[in-house]
């Protein structure tokens, strides 16, 4: 488990620059497309469901699974409860012994380590796919 704590920030540049003059600088950018997905329950209709959804659990706030699409690959998050990403790993048949915690940062310097790049940040104009690469 891995906790991170999170909060709206409405001006993205000026808080940098608070940053900056804090005494600090950018060591490290990434970037990632991310598809979230959410579980409400009480929303489930329609002929393929027959489950009574007044039946089903009520979850935790902030529970969701995402999917999030790197340059160096494709990585899924279950975010809540311990005891919620538990349960739902069980239901998607993973061992838990196989989910991992490091951060985008320590997965990019292990990447490097096994390819021997060069790129300096995560971003898709550093790490080209494999299909784009042309050799001569």
């Amino acid at each position: 488990m891995r906790i991170e704590t999170e909060t709206t920030v409405e001006d993205g540049p000026a808080l940098g620059e608070i940053f900056q003059q804090l005494g600090y600088a950018p060591v490290f950018r990434y970037e990632k497309f991310r598809t979230e997905w959410s579980q409400m329950a009480g929303t489930i209709s329609g002929p393929l469901f027959n489950m009574d959804v007044e039946a089903l659990p009520a979850l935790p706030s902030r529970s969701h699974l995402v999917i999030d699409e790197t340059p160096i690959g494709d990585f899924a998050e279950l975010e809540g409860p311990p005891a919620w990403i538990d349960a739902t790993l069980a239901k998607l048949g993973i061992d838990a012994a196989t989910c991992i915690t490091q951060s985008y940062g320590r997965l990019f310097e292990a990447w490097k380590e096994r390819t021997g790049s060069a790129a300096e940040n995560l971003t898709f104009d550093e790490i080209r796919p494999a299909a784009e690469v042309v050799h001569a």
